[in-house]
């Protein structure tokens, strides 16, 4: 069975690479109460809540990316290492891949629900923000983890 929508194997390890440079840089950043590193960009926001604190939607401002440069990163980065082909791609690896990624929407949603029920306030919009991620981690380490089960029960068996 073919797929047109994974990318070739050859950008996994690219995958890995902006995954863990993301991760660094987030972990750094949410370590840290001061903003560091302190990258100040000009932006142009194209939503604003318009209050004292924030910048007004569609003018030129000034805004620290470095939190947007590691969500990106995570984001493109677990995309490649999630749809990224195996070396040896076939109907049971990708009957792997549709059956972790409906148990990692799963989690992910029981997740949320649960934080819907149980956590409040600015804590509520961490939870939010960090869910901008978990599909993608639940998918990752359920696929790899099935992947790597099922290679085992195969040199086992030989």
């Amino acid at each position: 069975m073919k797929s047109k929508f994974l990318f070739s194997h050859k950008y996994k390890s690219l995958g890995w690479l902006i995954f863990f440079a993301g991760m660094v840089l987030g972990t750094i950043l949410l370590l840290n109460d001061i903003e560091y590193p302190n990258w100040e960009v000009n932006v142009f926001p194209l939503i604003s809540e318009n209050d004292i604190f924030s910048n007004p939607a569609f003018e030129w401002n000034s805004n620290n990316i470095a939190d947007e440069l590691a969500s990106i990163l995570i984001i493109i980065g677990g995309i490649l290492v999630s749809f990224s082909k195996t070396k040896d791609e076939d109907e049971y690896i990708s009957k792997i891949r549709m059956d972790s990624l409906i148990w990692a929407t799963y989690v992910n949603y029981i997740v949320l629900v649960i934080a819907i029920l149980f956590v409040f306030d600015l804590s509520f919009f961490n939870v939010l923000i960090y869910n901008m991620f978990t599909i993608l981690l639940f998918f990752m380490v359920r696929f790899h983890y099935v992947l790597y089960k099922f290679k085992r029960s195969i040199s086992n068996e030989e």
